[in-house]
């Protein structure tokens, strides 16, 4: 995704003068529209009553409530994505802001690449998110499901690439641990494309006995076997003009993967115990927890039923590499669990979230949502607290929670132990680090010289040239 400068109008708000016209000459010379009028309060009224893409704005610290200033500005903007410039002895209010609405902060005076870079970043943001929020919203009112929670980097990747591939007819194989929502995807990416308003049919391969399986794909004639009173017709057949979706597609047995392949390259098939071929227009996506080139390697599946799966791959990263969802997901299932048993929504405590956000969840989402049941119904008070979590949990995810959220912890203080703990998950590799929590290589070498944070690289030197970072 991209954005051009030309098309993006940008609400500078300056009061020193000579702050303004150079701010306003860097964006002007990104090619962005610029309206930059004097003063705070004047340009207030003209941000209400026009429409911005983005707002540029000084941290305003001589006033009691910083924060009031942050919200103002976006309800003002129609929540335009907002960056603010601050002074250096003042980046641990602009961090707390953060918290506040605010997109991102600045330096000032300001680098003119850095200006540009960055709101660029925060428009393209912005620009997802609102496909996001369409994207959720068209998926909770078709299939009736939990959205799928992209706030992270790695989970916004996997938002991208499905949107680019849903209008496609292409097969999809979809990999991903047990657990990480791949038949989310796999709605998402029918929900999103020209069938959305035909079928979308499951089928767990690993459920489904050998003896029936082909049954159930395909279906069968009246008489063909012990048991078929009737004929029936198989997923294939209802599925026709929508989405098959096969799970667990490495579980197939070898005759059946036969079948598949011919129906994939044939578009047709034949019932069991039938002598007529039915003409078929479904769109297959599959999805595996096991290592398909291994399985081919072994000869325990097909190469030609493989290359013709993985025409597009999405890989759906597992729990513990896109933490930054995990509170997200947790207050999620909360009240969608609440509802769907018709009982009270309970809040959680912010370090009872900070152990499920670090807990590495070998379960992955399921386990996470399996978990939030449990806690609703278990807990008997309106708040679940760090000590009503799991044993496991409790041992996993807090063995840095008391320290880091002790009476008097500000957000910036959270902020800092979290960048150096995913700083020392990742060995120091801040391009890693920086896809974990969903911000830019830049703003995190910032964060992490504002910080004072010294993580040492662990990773291992490659020959004859520097660490990677």
């Amino acid at each position: 995704m991209s954005i051009s400068p030309e098309t993006k109008r940008i609400f500078l708000i300056e009061p020193d003068d000579r702050m303004r016209d150079r701010v306003e000459a860097v964006l002007l010379g990104a090619n962005f529209q610029v309206t930059a009028p004097a003063g705070h309060d004047p340009s207030t009224q003209l941000l209400a009553t026009n429409e911005y893409d983005a707002i540029v704005a000084p941290l305003v610290t001589d006033i009691s409530d910083p924060a009031s200033r942050i919200r103002e500005l976006k309800r003002l903007g129609g929540g335009a994505p907002l960056l603010v410039l601050c002074e250096p002895d003042d980046v641990p209010i602009a961090v707390r802001m953060l918290q506040q609405g605010a997109d991102d902060y600045l330096l000032r005076p300001p680098d003119p690449f850095e200006v540009r870079t960055r709101l660029r970043r925060i428009l393209e943001r912005h620009e997802l998110d609102s496909r996001i929020t369409f994207f959720q919203n068209e998926m909770s009112k078709k299939s009736g499901l939990r959205s799928l929670e992209v706030r992270s980097q790695a989970m916004r990747s996997v938002l991208d690439r499905l949107l680019r591939v849903a209008p496609m007819r292409s097969t999809v194989l979809i990999y991903g641990e047990s657990g990480v929502g791949k038949e989310m995807v796999a709605r998402a990416i029918h929900f999103n494309s020209p069938r959305r308003d035909r079928p979308f049919i499951a089928l767990n391969c690993a459920a489904i006995p050998a003896s029936l399986i082909e049954s159930e794909l395909f279906g069968h004639e009246r008489g063909s076997f012990t048991g078929a009173h009737s004929r029936t017709r198989g997923k294939f057949e209802i599925a026709h003009g929508g989405t098959l979706f096969l799970d667990e597609i490495g579980e197939m047995e070898a005759a059946t993967q036969v079948k598949l392949l011919r129906v994939l390259e044939e578009r047709e098939f034949m019932r069991v115990g039938g002598d007529q071929s039915i003409r078929i227009d479904v769109r297959v996506i599959a999805a595996t927890n096991a290592d398909l080139d291994d399985l081919v390697t072994r000869g325990e599946f097909r190469r030609d039923l493989y290359y013709r799966l993985k025409v597009v791959t999405i890989r759906v990263p597992p729990l513990r590499e896109r933490r930054l969802d995990t509170p997200h997901l947790v207050r999620g299932f909360l009240d969608e669990l609440a509802r769907s048993n018709a009982v009270e929504a309970k809040t959680i405590t912010d370090d009872a979230l900070l152990a499920l956000t670090d807990y590495s969840w070998p379960g992955n989402v399921r386990e996470l949502k399996n978990l939030m049941e449990s806690l609703l119904v278990s807990v008997t008070t309106d708040v679940i607290a760090l000590e009503d979590l799991p044993p496991n949990v409790h041992r996993d995810g807090s063995r840095t929670v008391s320290a880091t959220l002790e009476p008097g912890t500000t957000l910036a203080d959270m902020e800092r132990e979290l960048i150096r703990r995913t700083l020392e998950h990742t060995g120091g590799n801040r391009t890693h680090t920086a896809e974990l929590l969903g911000i830019g290589v830049r703003t995190l070498q910032r964060k992490i010289r504002s910080f004072g944070l010294t993580i040492p690289s662990t990773r291992r030197r490659p020959r004859g040239g520097r660490a990677a970072s």
